[in-house]
């Protein structure tokens, strides 16, 4: 089947071959022509599918057919570099009908977004915060909206924004086409689907939480404190061209990226904490090439559709199987192959367990033989350390977080995190301070990556 089978607009048809795109995906193959007809979808898929397409070559055929109107169709999606991804995508499908589109979201100035508003725009792609600051700001109305479409939907459940949608419906016209598109269907789904919309046509396509067939998964057995050597390890081999690391919190992602820096790869960092702007240099360096190793949490990950990520890490094994399913997803996009690898310390086998029921999987655990190549930071040269200088000891792993941050210096006496601040002059207990310790570390740098690998 190609597009040309659909009732797609001309001019849609038109922007989508000079794109290069011909065959639909086959959840766009279902959705496309349910939504052609006004009804409302509820559609489940996997990542990297094509969702976005799925909905908006119908939507923009709907208002292409009517005379433009202002804000007539929503788009809501969880994060900012998913609101960036769809936009991207609407984007030149709408300038081809004449349709002007709006990407609303958080951590930019508002001002600028109610002038945009006030010169108008059909399509409103946002993120739920920032879309009802507009709201309630009365600084954007959707008196005829005709399309509502959450996309991501059961990611914006998982980080808590039902109470939003519920106010952003509350002002929305009763008389709508509403579409949903996720990549999984939990019961919060479900039972949203069944207050916003009128029998939908649910549509379903492969295996719900299952990752695709292209992807090649490991597993290997790792010591918590041995995590960057192994990682330093699998991202030096010459067949990791890209790669996604996910890490569980924001600021051992800051670690991580910077203990990678350090250490020759060309890594950076993107997490909730770092302004709009950091965050869409990290995203755009990932995508020309000045970064080929991206650090990210869960949320911010969200939206990130690279072509050609080869590999996926998660450095800490994801709290769900959706989640598993959605990191992996990252890779073996747009029928490439790709690898997907995942650290499991001896306390989280039962993690790992969840996760093959759910996919359907046996994974075979595998076990590192400890041997890195010559320019990963390895934990092991830290832990030598106080062998040969007495005056510094082991550090304590239950101050590793606090340090992490730069706030204090760590209560054993050893040297601040690397990325702390060394303007502080507070003493520590020893007597030291940390400009006395950062000039005694100052002609040892393979030391300092060590010190602050080991504490990740």
């Amino acid at each position: 089947m190609t597009f040309d089978q659909f009732n797609i607009d001309p001019r849609c048809l038109a922007v989508l071959e000079r794109q290069g795109i011909k065959v639909p995906t086959p959840v766009q193959e279902q959705a496309i022509p349910v939504a052609l007809k006004g009804r409302d979808v509820l559609a489940v898929a996997q990542t990297g599918t094509g969702k976005t397409l799925g909905f908006a070559l119908p939507s923009l055929t709907l208002l292409g057919a009517d005379r433009p109107k202002r804000n007539s169709m929503l788009v809501v999606t969880p994060t900012r570099e998913l609101a960036h991804q769809v936009h991207d995508v609407l984007n030149p499908l709408g300038r081809a009908l004449g349709l002007r589109t709006l990407c609303i979201y958080g951590g930019v100035d508002m001002r600028k977004q109610t002038r945009d508003l006030k010169q108008g725009a059909n399509i409103i792609v946002a993120t739920p915060g920032r879309l009802l600051d507009h709201i309630r700001s009365r600084t954007i109305r959707f008196d005829d909206l005709s399309i509502l479409v959450l996309d991501e939907g059961d990611r914006m459940l998982d980080m808590g924004f039902l109470p939003d949608i519920k106010r952003i419906i509350e002002v929305l016209p009763k008389e709508r086409q509403t579409m949903m598109f996720s990549a999984t269907f939990p019961n919060n789904i479900a039972k949203l689907a069944t207050t916003m919309q009128k029998n939908p046509q649910r549509i379903e396509v492969g295996r719900i939480a299952m990752p695709t067939k292209l992807v090649r998964q490991g597993v290997y057995n790792v010591d918590p404190r041995k995590k960057l050597a192994l990682l330093s390890k699998i991202l030096s081999e010459p067949n990791v061209e890209t790669a996604l690391v996910f890490i569980r919190t924001k600021h051992r992602t800051d670690k991580v990226a910077k203990a990678l820096h350090k250490a020759g790869f060309r890594a950076e960092a993107i997490h909730g904490n770092r302004s709009q702007s950091q965050r869409q240099r990290a995203l755009d360096g990932f995508k020309s090439g000045k970064f080929n190793i991206l650090v990210a949490t869960d949320v911010a990950a969200r939206g990130i559709d690279v072509q050609g990520i080869t590999h996926v890490v998660n450095f800490d094994i994801p709290a769900t199987s959706e989640d598993y399913v959605h990191r992996i997803g990252r890779t073996a996009r747009a029928n490439m192959e790709g690898d997907a690898i995942t650290f499991v310390t001896p306390e989280e086998r039962g993690d790992l367990g969840s996760i093959e029921r759910a996919i359907g999987k046996k994974l075979t655990l595998e076990t590192w033989d400890g041997t890195v190549p010559e320019r990963p930071v390895v934990e092991e040269r830290f832990e030598r350390e106080p062998n040969r200088n007495n005056s510094r000891r082991k550090p304590n792993r239950s101050n590793s977080e606090s340090s992490s941050q730069g706030r204090r210096p760590r209560r054993n006496g050893s040297a601040p995190v690397e990325g702390a601040s060394n303007g502080s002059s507070r003493p520590k207990r020893n007597g030291s301070t940390r400009s006395n310790s950062s000039r005694r570390n100052s002609s040892r740098p393979k030391k300092r990556l060590s010190h602050a690998a080991a504490s990740v």
